[in-house]
Formats: C-alpha cells, structure tokens, sequence
C-alpha cells in the first residue's frame, strides 16, 4: 500500500508545507548525521545534534553525552560539537583556553586537521550516498522489463484492440520484435514502425501463435505529470490520452511533442481522452531550459508532461544488485553535475534565472510530488539530497566547502587563517547566501 494513503486530507498548503517539512527533516538529518557519527569516528565529541532551528521541542541525552533534539524551526539543523561556540562552529576560545590537551584533541578545532576535513565532508557525502541507494532501491523495486517483451497490464484506451495481459510480442507490422535489452536494435526497431494509428501484432498467447490488430506502441498517454509545469496548472493527470492538438490528431507521443515545441508559447487546445469522454483543455507551453549530454543547455518548449514507453505496462523481472547500484551512483553523479551547470549558466545568464527554484517552489514541487504516490515522493527526496549535497560543496564560507577550502589552505601553509580575516570571510559567506536565498524567494514569485 502507498504509505501517502496514511496521510489525512490536509487542505492543499497544509499538505504542501507537511510534505516539505517531511523531505527537508530528512535531507538536513542524514546530512548533520554524516558530521555527527564520523566526527565520533575521528575522536571529536558532539554536544548537540539538533534537527530544526530554534526552541527545542522535544530532546534526549545519550549515553555519550550528545543531546538529540528536535526544534521548533524545520528549516536546518547542526551538531554542535566540544569547543564551539555556537551551531555555526565558531571556536570558543575561553573554553579552548583552559582545556587539556586530551580533552582539546576531542574539540572541533584541537583535532587533527584529517579528522577535521572529513568529519566536514562528511555531511554532502552522506546526502550523495542517500540519494545513490534511494535510485537504487527504486531500480530494484520497480526491475526493468521482461525479455521477450510481453503484456503485463493493458491501460484504459480510447481504441478498441484484441490484445490481452500476457500476450508476448513476437512481431509488429511483420518486424520482429529485438530484445529489449539490445538498445540499438531495439531503437531501428522502433523507428521502423512508423506513424499508422494501428499496428499488426503476433502475439504468442498461451500455446497459440495469434494475429491481431491494437493501437500505435507509443501513444500520447500520460503517464506522470511534472510538478509546477504548465501540465499541472491544466489538471491533468495520469492515464490522460492526448488524442488532438488543435484539431490535429496525435497518433504517437513524438506528435505531441512536435506540437509543443512548435508552438513558439501560443497557447494549444488539446483533445484529451479520459475515463471514456474527450474534453477540450487549453495549455499554454512554458520556455524551458534544458541541459544537453555533451554540456550546456538548450531552450524549449514544453508542457510538463511524461509519456510511458508503451500502452500498457510490461511485465517485470529483477534487476540484479550491482547494476542497480551502478543506476543510482550515476543518477546521483547527473543530478551533481547539473546542479553546477544549471547554477553556472544561471549566474552568466544563458539561460532564465526561472530555472532557480527558491523554498517556495521546493515545497510546491514536493507537495505535489507527494500527491503523485510514494515513490515519486522518495524519488525527490533522493534528487533533493544530492542536489543540497552538491550545493554545500561550494567553496562559499559558512557552507562545508567553505571550510574545506580553508582546511586545504591549511595544509598547504601549514597554519588556519587568520581569525580575523576568517571572521571576515564568514560575514562575507553568510551574506551571500542569504542574498541568494531572497532572490530565490523572489524569483518563485516571479516566475
């Protein structure tokens, strides 16, 4: 069962603030849980770990001395460790002054700069390693698609066909049907198929070798609805069929998508076909920016919508454990990479500064991620940990890269930095990040 049937029927914010909250607690706890337990591998002791900012509303006090608590704030978190002054890591000096030499080496700021360095880059680590096996489990949850291709549900479809659940597909429109798992074949398979509204089909049924008649492989059928796209704001949903765009029939998914990208942002009247009715929704394509394979980024249109690779839903087999591992460390690696590109070319303005989502639009996307089932809920929660991972990486004082980079300029020169140019630089770090997050801010309202 979807454990988000558990949820009650909030009101729409409610829900949205509840699903951001729930998402961002566990991003901020797997992430001052990297600092926390391999600062205690490294010998530095942890006074507080806090998920949340502010008053404290629920704590305990383990056997080693940390308290856990839980604040009122759910917007961040910290562990507080010996000899800091505050949850920024700020050095207490008077309290590093009287300390002895095997109590000062427990400290943040006694311990050797190793134990420093990776307890530091501990915290985004551990948000990739989050999102690495978040992908992964889901690629085995989900297992890829039986060879031979063969029917495991058929959806809903406006056309009549003869095909039946657990027919295999031996050949469409008298071509062979490769296996699956031959990518090229598989793609001039396709290609070959054409754009006829129906397909021949031989299907092995049973013991029996049949030939019938059903619809195009690749059908305008939705089969998710991406988050704040211009999809969303039109109410459509899973199991839509887009049959006409502007009068225009669409006869495969690739139609729709020339439609949109053709548009130049006029709006679109769309015939889509649900539970048995057509109805006529308008939509008006959004300017997108998206990232290319070989870099960079390229500006389309698009409505926000995800077609399945078939009408119906194959049946499953497992996946075995090292290539879903593969599956979720280069899952986790593009959404680190476009994590940068996307900030870089926002930043040198090649493409919309709309392509920055602030907290107000995390939250609404992780609402409605919510609302589209669990997993498409986990699914976020894995891109978010990766993407925040990457984000405190930066080499911005105050973020974990900060430090990092002024631990390597430690080890290079073989002291810290000044206190008080290092008090400088945070001031300077701290101050950019909040300009950054009120323009965020500002841009979810704008965009």
């Amino acid at each position: 069962m979807d454990f988000t049937s558990f949820i009650p029927a909030f009101g729409g914010v409610s829900f949205t603030v509840l699903a951001f909250v729930v998402s961002l607690s566990i991003i901020v706890f797997v992430h001052e849980f990297g600092h926390y337990i391999v600062g205690r591998w490294s010998g530095i002791h942890a006074e507080v770990f806090s998920v949340g900012l502010g008053p404290v509303l629920v704590s305990l006090t383990d056997r080693r001395g940390t308290r856990w608590q839980l604040a009122l704030i759910p917007f961040g978190g910290y562990v507080k460790f010996l000899g800091d002054k505050d949850a920024a890591s700020s050095a207490d000096v008077s309290a590093l002054g009287t300390m002895r030499s095997d109590d000062l080496r427990r400290t943040m700021h006694g311990a050797p700069l190793w134990a420093r360095a990776a307890t530091v880059a501990a915290g985004p680590v551990f948000n990739f390693i989050l999102a690495a096996v978040i992908f992964a489990l889901i690629a085995l949850w989900q297992g890829q698609a039986r060879d031979p291709l063969t029917i495991g549900e058929l959806y809903p479809l406006p056309f009549e066909h003869g095909l039946e659940n657990g027919d295999i597909l031996l050949e469409i429109n008298d071509i062979a049907v490769p296996s699956i798992d031959d990518g090229s074949a598989f793609s001039t398979f396709w290609q070959g198929l054409g754009n006829g509204d129906t397909y021949s089909y031989t299907v092995k049924r049973g013991d029996r070798i049949i030939e019938t008649v059903g619809p195009n492989l690749s059908l305008a059928r939705v089969s998710q609805v991406v988050p704040r796209s211009a999809s969303a704001q039109a109410r459509l949903s899973e199991g839509d069929v887009i049959v006409a765009v502007n009068e225009t029939p669409v006869i495969r998914f690739s139609d729709l998508k020339t439609a949109v990208e053709g548009s130049n942002g006029a709006t679109l009247d769309l015939s889509v076909w649900r539970s048995g009715e057509i109805i006529s929704i308008p939509l008006t394509p959004k300017r997108v920016d998206e990232p290319m394979k070989e870099g960079g980024f390229r500006t389309v249109w698009r409505i926000g919508l995800v077609g399945g690779e078939f009408f119906f839903e194959p049946q499953l087999t497992t996946i075995d454990l090292f290539p879903a591992l593969r599956f979720g460390v280069m899952q986790t690696w593009q959404i680190m990479r476009g994590s940068v590109e996307g900030l870089y070319h926002v930043i040198v303005g090649s493409i919309s500064t709309c392509n920055l989502s602030g907290p107000i639009g995390i939250a609404e996307t992780s609402g409605d991620m919510a609302r589209q089932g669990g997993q498409s809920f986990i699914w976020f929660i894995a891109l978010m940990s990766a993407a925040i991972g990457m984000v405190n990486l930066f080499p911005i004082p105050i973020l974990d890269g900060g430090h990092l980079v002024f631990y390597a300029y430690e080890a290079v020169v073989g002291r810290p930095p000044a206190a008080e140019f290092l008090n400088i630089l945070m001031m300077a770090g701290l101050t950019i990040v909040l300009s950054f997050m009120a323009f965020a801010i500002i841009n979810d309202y704008l965009c």
